[in-house]
């Protein structure tokens, strides 16, 4: 029970990032289904009825979006109703289905965070997806993002709602600050100077245009991941049992960090909140932002002026850390409900959803038959800021995920917040993250 607990805490604590969605997504023809699991629900086959738990940590019409998906479903398939159970955030919808497998009351299936993989392995709450479906289905997606879906070669999730982070520039601020507005900064180097050049000051002396926001509250760890990603390395190994925060190409990335607020000046400095950075970079308080490409849509909505969106500016070479959701199956339910889980996640990852779930919601699209549809072709044609987290993939990692991933990443996103505010040498912060990772993880290494 207090192993159970700790989980449930720990999961409380993170939270993620989404996009908004516009509009309602359009069935795919049956004929574009994707591979065939091996198992499958007959039509003459019993009612049977899911409760499939998503959050909601979005703007816009989620519910609606995902209401429709749920009742065209159901005409394909009249014997399944998917019950859709709409849990808040991430952290709440993991928090929900916690207390529910311990009450013996699982959901069927459910969205949750790609990362919460080994915490959802050590309650033993999932099921093995490895041969629900063959193998052509799996080769489907994107290699970047099967690694937060596996543990060795058992695959237990499949990707649904992904992320990079991605860089946002306004173009039209960076022709007034003479700076050429088909050209991002590719680099750290010139990432700095750009910042530096759109950084405005009033007649009083007062900052009243930022050259950069990156984020520092939830996720200035995945922040941090992509500056070491940049400088040369990942912050964990692929078994969930060892960290790397103080390797001296992550010291290298969080003093490039603290120093673009509390030395170059082009960055506000302390707190930067998750939630209101995009609406500074919409507002014009920020000439560029770090943020995750599921926020795309919602700047190509809001936004008054023409922007950007680029690769992270490279150190040593580009890179970014994968994000978002996966779709999981829960052990603890007959196997008429497995079936028609496996079922539905067919249907949602057949490629003209796909498509359509990346345009409504900014998302990247997870497999790379979504993207040779017309609507995703005609799409990114149109709004060629869309490829972008796609083509970045190429340069992609697997995002932090440990055992005891929230107590992990709470710790870590602490210490890296006390050296933004300068409470802590860059140094100091990580070599606290690693010995209080190291006091976490040395259970499971046994």
């Amino acid at each position: 029970m207090k192993k159970v607990f700790l989980v449930l805490a720990a999961a409380a604590l993170v939270t993620t990032a989404c996009g908004q969605g516009e509009s309602t997504p359009k069935a795919a023809p049956a004929s574009e289904a994707a591979a065939t699991p091996e198992t499958s629900v007959k039509q003459d086959a019993k009612p049977v009825e899911l409760q499939f738990y998503f959050p909601v940590a979005v703007g816009g019409p989620i519910t609606k979006l995902i209401d429709q998906l749920a009742a065209d479903f159901h005409k394909e398939n009249p014997t399944i109703t998917v019950k859709p159970v709409y849990g808040g955030s991430y952290q709440d919808t993991m928090t929900k289905v916690v207390t529910s497998v311990q009450g013996g009351t699982s959901p069927d299936l459910a969205v949750l965070l790609s990362t919460d993989l080994y915490s959802l392995l050590s309650m033993n709450a999932i099921e093995d997806l490895t041969p629900r479906f063959n193998k052509e289905y799996f080769n489907g997606f994107y290699d970047a993002f099967m690694g937060n879906t596996k543990s060795g070669e058992t695959v237990w999730s499949v990707p649904f709602q992904r992320s990079t982070i991605v860089l946002y520039y306004n173009k039209d601020l960076f022709k007034k600050a003479g700076l050429n507005p088909d050209k991002a900064p590719a680099n750290w180097t010139e990432m700095r100077e750009a910042a530096s050049k759109l950084t405005v000051k009033d007649s009083a002396g007062k900052t009243s245009q930022w050259g950069i926001e990156i984020p520092s509250t939830g996720y200035q760890y995945w922040m941090l991941q992509a500056l070491s990603l940049q400088t040369g390395t990942n912050i964990v190994s692929n078994d969930g049992k060892n960290v790397y925060f103080n390797k001296p190409e992550v010291q290298e990335a969080l003093q490039y960090y603290t120093d673009l607020g509390r030395k170059d000046k082009v960055m506000p400095e302390g707190t930067l909140e998750w939630a209101t950075v995009p609406s500074d970079f919409i507002s014009g308080k920020t000439a560029m932002m770090y943020h995750t490409t599921g926020n795309l849509t919602k700047v190509k909505t809001d936004a008054k002026f023409d922007f950007g969106v680029s690769f992270l500016p490279a150190n040593k070479k580009y890179g970014s850390p994968t994000g978002g959701g996966n779709l999981y199956v829960f052990k603890g339910i007959p196997e008429d409900r497995k079936k028609a889980a496996v079922k539905f996640i067919e249907f949602l990852t057949q490629p003209q959803r796909v498509a359509q779930w990346s345009i409504d919601t900014g998302y990247v699209g997870t497999t790379k038959a979504a993207y040779e549809t017309d609507l995703l072709k005609n799409y990114v044609k149109d709004f060629p800021q869309a490829a972008v987290a796609r083509d970045q993939l190429q340069y992609a990692d697997s995002e932090l995920s440990t055992f005891q991933n929230g107590q992990v990443t709470k710790l870590f996103n602490d210490n890296i917040q006390a050296a933004l505010l300068g409470n802590m040498s860059p140094k100091e912060a990580l070599d606290k993250s690693q010995q209080q990772a190291d006091d976490i993880l040395k259970t499971f290494r046994k």
